[in-house]
Parts: C-alpha cells; sequence; structure tokens
C-alpha cells in the first residue's frame, strides 16, 4: 500500500458514505436498470465509475486546479455538464409519456415481464455513465479537494491517487450493482409499467432540474 494505514481506512469511511449518498450516478444506474435490465445497469455503472480514474488522473497532475481556477474553463465544463443531464432528463420524461398503444392489461403485463429481454447496446449505456461522471463538476471539485488529502506526500502523487480511485471504482460498482439488482427484481416480482413510468418521470424531473441549477449556479 502507497499510503500509511490509518489514512487509508479514514478515507475508505469517507468515500463509502459518499458513495451511497443518493445523487445523479444512482439515479442514472436505477433508471437505465429499470430500461434494459441488469446488464444495462451494470454497464452504466462501469462507465460511471471509469470516469473516476480520469478525475483522479486530472486531480494527479493539477489539471483540475488549473480547470477550477480558469474561469471560462470551468464555466464551459459546467455547461455541458448541464446541457447533458438536461438532454438524459427530457429522454427520461419522453419515455414516461410515451403511452403504450394497442395493449391490454394481459398484454402489458406480459411485457412488463419481458421488457429485460431487449437492452440497449453496451456502449450506449457505457457512454451514458461515462459522460454523466466525466461531464460532471462536482466530481472534478470533490477529486480536487478530497484526494489530496488523503495522499501521503512523500510517496508517489499519481500513483496513489490512482490507487484512491480504484478503491472507488470497487466500492461504487458494489453498490451501484445491487441498486440495479434491486430494481430488476422489482419488475419481476410483477412491479409494471406504472412503477417505471414513476422512476422515469422522478429520475428525468430531477436530471432536468440539477441540470439548470448547475447552469444558473
Amino acid at each position: 500500500m502507497w499510503m500509511p494505514t490509518e489514512l487509508f481506512w479514514a478515507y475508505l469511511v469517507a468515500i463509502s458514505l459518499l458513495t451511497i449518498t443518493p445523487g445523479v450516478d444512482t439515479l442514472l444506474v436505477m433508471r437505465n436498470a429499470g430500461r434494459g435490465g441488469l446488464q444495462d445497469g451494470c454497464v452504466t455503472s462501469v462507465g460511471i465509475c471509469s470516469g473516476l480514474f480520469i478525475h483522479a488522473t486530472l486531480s494527479a497532475l493539477g489539471i483540475s486546479v488549473l480547470l477550477v481556477e480558469t474561469a471560462w474553463a470551468f464555466t464551459a465544463l459546467k455547461w455541458a455538464g448541464a446541457c447533458y443531464l438536461v438532454w438524459l432528463g427530457l429522454n427520461s420524461l419522453r419515455q414516461a409519456m410515451k403511452p403504450v398503444a394497442g395493449k391490454g392489461p394481459e398484454q402489458q403485463a406480459v411485457g412488463a415481464a419481458t421488457a429485460f429481454t431487449k437492452p440497449v447496446s453496451t456502449a450506449v449505456a457505457f457512454r451514458e455513465g461515462l459522460l454523466s461522471n466525466v461531464l460532471n463538476p462536482k466530481t472534478a471539485l470533490f477529486y480536487m479537494a478530497l484526494l489530496p488529502q488523503f495522499i501521503d506526500p512523500t510517496g508517489n502523487a499519481f500513483q496513489q491517487s490512482l490507487f484512491l480511485a480504484a478503491v472507488h471504482f470497487v466500492l461504487a460498482m458494489g453498490w451501484q450493482c445491487a441498486l440495479a439488482v434491486l430494481v430488476v427484481k422489482s419488475r419481476r416480482l410483477g412491479v409494471g409499467q406504472g412503477v417505471k413510468r414513476t422512476l422515469n418521470a422522478l429520475t428525468g424531473g430531477f436530471f432536468v432540474a440539477i441540470g439548470a441549477k448547475l447552469a444558473t449556479q
């Protein structure tokens, strides 16, 4: 290990609390698991967690500090992230309002039970997760502020940053995939289109609201 044991345990507690705190990443994984099943949700999580290594690398190289201190660059990142969140939100709202035409109650029940047989492509799920994380300026700020607190200045900062990101990757993957499993099981236990519409509506509204707030901050 490239850091003192007590420093590692302090980081583990902090990052665990951050991981289980509901946010954009959590809702995106749950939405996509409801959209395409366990594969969709877990691949989305892989994309989200892969973005952590990008933030850790930028933080270690000092680019995050430069980005935050350069007003135009930070504003550009903020607007890109805000637009992407709004786009995701509008897509969710569109799915929530889409009518199920020409299907009776029995057919809708069958459709809900088999909805996971046609997940979206892994590339789409991965890209959604990666972009939602990389374009989130709050994640960049978090890594810039938090990681240096747990890095031993006598060691290799780059290696330590990647190690801490790897720990975060494992914890976040475990948590988000567990949430995806819960969503899938709830569907298989008979939770139908109404809950799916509600989840899409809630996540869509949340994404749009967060994107708008991010753009106006």
